[in-house]
């Protein structure tokens, strides 16, 4: 396989580069890579990796672009807002480099078609942001024998790490045996994530797939090393720490041949990843404790509790509303009312107050209500001029 007169002329700054060269050119256009997730990390990941010369780019994402996604997602536009994810990065990247095959899988990642579309690929970068789709990403590429870029961001902090490198290196299992409590699991819709540091974690995992393709870590004079790099925006100055990993767990369900429990036919015929991962289930009160917006509206005074964080609450609030963050109510025993007032409880969706109501009754105050589907549902039902972020 050569290079054209345009792909000299067009990829010129990095050939040059001694780390890369020509042979690394040669080598990215054979290489097929697919990119899990078009949002935050996907988009510059994407940019670069089609920028780069990659000869083949797959992206997965069954999502809508979604005007809250714009701020971060930068291959989106206002003008795509409506549209697949997919679709959309794909409308972009081929402007920017029409030489490279850009396919799109519009379809959720499950274990029905997982391995139907890794196959198609030579590597893959995992730009998702929950915990079963990163299991059954990892699962189905370790039994395919592909490496994994892995990416993920959350406020001003972001980690990136390479998983079952060349197939020796450890898998996210590996790190991972079992998946972290729903509780502890954070999405940015609720914890949120600024915009260059999510993309930051994304073109770092482009930099990644370029050094896996052209083979730099397996060159003579480098060794690959298991590392964990977490980068904070914020600190006050940036910063960027890598740590490095253990090796390839003896224990492994997944990537140890000698412990392997889990199969492609385990995966496609008996594993559900979101049972496995579990959910937080919000849905914990009886239908007389918990009232609609519509309810609360017609309301002289109540006594209403926001339990959104603090930050959240500065944005925007329902007026004499007062703020009580989820987990410092968790730790209340008392409030600075008598125990029969009648209260209601706000958060942003409905879900955090539900918990709060459930505490609240717990330390004894039993006229306490939900309100259904939170400050969204108001902004819906009650006040169209109410914001919603």
């Amino acid at each position: 396989m050569s290079l054209s007169l345009n792909e000299y002329l067009r990829y010129g700054r990095q050939l040059i580069v001694p780390e890369f060269g020509l042979q690394g050119q040669i080598l990215l256009k054979k290489c097929r890579v697919l990119v899990v997730g078009a949002g935050g990390l996907g988009c510059p990941a994407l940019q670069y990796l089609v920028g780069a010369g990659f000869g083949t780019v797959g992206i997965v994402d069954h999502d809508t672009v979604d005007v809250s996604n714009l701020h971060r997602q930068i291959l989106h536009t206002s003008e795509s807002v409506g549209m697949l994810k997919c679709e959309s990065a794909k409308l972009q990247l081929a402007k920017l480099n029409p030489l490279v095959q850009i396919n799109t899988h519009p379809v959720a990642l499950s274990p029905d078609n997982s391995f139907g579309i890794f196959e198609q690929y030579d590597m893959i970068l995992d730009c998702t942001d929950t915990p079963a789709t990163r299991y059954l990403i990892n699962d189905t590429a370790v039994l395919l024998g592909l490496t994994v870029i892995s990416g993920s961001g959350l406020k001003t902090e972001g980690q990136l790490s390479i998983l079952n490198f060349n197939n020796t290196g450890p898998c996210y299992r590996c790190f991972y045996p079992t998946p972290p409590p729903p509780s502890s699991v954070t999405a940015c819709s609720d914890g949120g994530i600024i915009g260059p540091v999510i993309g930051i974690m994304g073109v770092m995992m482009a930099l990644e797939a370029i050094k896996v393709a052209t083979g730099y870590y397996l060159r003579e004079d480098v060794e690959f090393q298991p590392f964990l790099s977490l980068y904070s925006g914020y600190g006050p100055l940036q910063s960027l720490r890598t740590f490095k990993m253990r090796r390839r767990s003896p224990k492994c369900r997944v990537c140890n041949a000698g412990t392997r429990e889990i199969t492609r036919h385990v995966v496609e015929t008996e594993l559900d990843y979101s049972v496995w991962c579990g959910k937080m289930d919000y849905n914990i009160l009886e239908k007389d404790e918990r009232v609609s917006v519509e309810q609360l509206s017609a309301q002289r005074a109540p006594y209403l509790i926001d339990v959104r964080p603090k930050e959240q609450y500065s944005i925007v609030h329902l007026p004499n509303s007062i703020n009580i963050p989820l987990n410092e109510l968790k730790h209340m025993s008392a409030l600075n009312v008598p125990q029969e007032t009648m209260i209601y409880v706000i958060c942003r969706f409905g879900n955090d107050s539900q918990l709060a109501v459930k505490h609240l009754k717990s330390i004894g105050y039993e006229n306490c209500v939900d309100v259904i589907g939170g400050l969204t549902q108001w902004s819906r039902q009650i006040d169209p001029n109410f914001p919603v972020y």
